[in-house]
């Protein structure tokens, strides 16, 4: 229901969001500034029940015919420009990357040659998949950033979201002695009979170990997940993420989004805050400025559709000027800032011309304050934005997960 008013109100229109299956095989992106890249892996070892990406288990014939498919698709999309375009950055998801590990470097050479890099490649890995070996292939390959889904150092954590602990100083060891310029450690709170104390000696764990930043995600109970446990009441969420914030706030470590907190003066690790991206692979997605369009997250379908030499698009949904500008703003404000001369460069006009009651009200409800020109969420705001962000992803992202899943094509989804 909030998601539907929000909607209805920020959008002025009674319009949903309408994704379909009408798409043009030519991405117009020669002209965005601000672009980045991401490529999705879908394969994993085993399936964790609590991970809602699209992933299946791995299997080696598989790996190649995808990673043929992958190259194909770059090729497609890079031959839509003339030149080399200049990018942000590039991010690998998953599933676990690390299994396509000899593959990845292919990958990045594929990219560059369509594609400038100028900042940094980031990758996504399994704790148990992290040695030497790995880590030095990885860092030949370019890769500057790492991201790990270690989610707890707890045991009875780990066995809630059916994994089984590892040897973490070891696989800090080797993080530590590969000197990646941004090391991430992903964290999930509100874990079924974690407490408040547990989770910030995970934090603690995490920054001591080598991490330059955390993420900390609640734990969300999809539909389509088979979790044995449930996530524990927001109540307990509110008082967990207030003490992260506090936790941090006074070991000096600095906000960079409402759920990341980072050692100060180091880069950033984030693949979704980015203003505009191409993506690849099943279940990739790519923003622009007047489109959102969602891959197959059929692995079967998507090579199907790149043999044909088409693109593997499942859906896109057309935006207009108050959509896009309430999508923009969503995500500028998880990122705790909302910067009105970069709103204006974007869309070439005020955000008070289209949202000047909102941010007043914002700041007399002290959910923001205005510091140097730009809107920063406080902590309060911080926690509403974590509300809102929950019920986004049940109401939006789990319908249409759950959708794209079962149908390699939807005709349509609707989002109200």
């Amino acid at each position: 229901m909030i998601t539907s008013l929000m909607r209805t109100y920020l959008t002025r229109s009674l319009q949903p969001f309408t994704f379909t299956n009408q798409y043009d095989d030519k991405l117009n992106y020669e002209q965005t500034e601000q672009l980045g890249l991401y490529v999705h892996i879908p394969f994993c070892r085993t399936l964790c029940s609590f991970c809602p990406y699209c992933k299946e288990t791995y299997d080696a014939k598989q790996a190649q015919a995808y990673l043929q498919a992958l190259l194909q698709e770059i090729d497609l999309v890079g031959q839509m420009q003339q030149g080399r375009k200049q990018v942000t950055s590039l991010y690998f998801g998953g599933g676990t990357p690390a299994l396509m590990l000899q593959d990845l470097a292919t990958i990045i050479a594929k990219l560059h040659t369509y594609f400038a890099i100028e900042g940094g490649i980031g990758v996504e890995l399994h704790p148990g998949d992290v040695n030497e070996t790995v880590l030095q292939t990885l860092k030949a390959a370019g890769v500057t950033m790492i991201s790990l889904g270690i989610q707890s150092f707890q045991a009875e954590s780990l066995h809630a979201l059916g994994r089984t602990p590892v040897d973490f100083a070891r696989i800090f060891q080797a993080v530590r002695q590969a000197e990646f310029s941004v090391v991430d450690v992903d964290l999930i709170f509100a874990i079924p009979g974690q407490t408040t104390k547990t989770l910030l000696a995970d934090i603690e764990t995490a920054f001591t170990l080598g991490a330059t930043q955390i993420s900390t995600y609640p734990f969300i109970d999809f539909t389509f997940a088979d979790n044995a446990y449930k996530p524990l009441p927001e109540q307990q969420k509110k008082q967990m993420l207030q003490a992260i914030a506090t936790y941090c706030a006074e070991t000096g470590r600095e906000r960079t989004s409402v759920w990341t907190f980072a050692k100060t003066n180091t880069q950033k690790y984030s693949s979704v805050t980015r203003d505009n991206f191409l993506g690849f692979g099943v279940s990739a997605t790519t923003l622009l400025k007047d489109q959102f369009k969602i891959n197959t997250f059929s692995i079967h379908a998507y090579i199907e559709r790149i043999e044909q030499g088409q693109l593997p698009t499942a859906l896109t949904l057309k935006f207009n000027l108050r959509q896009r500008a309430v999508y923009y703003l969503f995500w500028r404000a998880y990122s705790t800032e909302i910067n009105q001369s970069e709103f204006k460069q974007f869309f070439d006009v005020d955000l008070h011309q289209l949202y000047g009651l909102e941010m007043w009200i914002a700041k007399i409800f002290k959910l923001v304050v205005l510091v140097n020109g730009n809107y920063q969420l406080t902590t309060k705001g911080a926690y509403y934005y974590h509300l809102i962000e929950q019920a986004y992803t049940t109401a939006y992202i789990d319908r249409m997960w759950h959708v794209a899943r079962t149908e390699a094509f939807p005709e349509k989804i609707t989002l109200k």
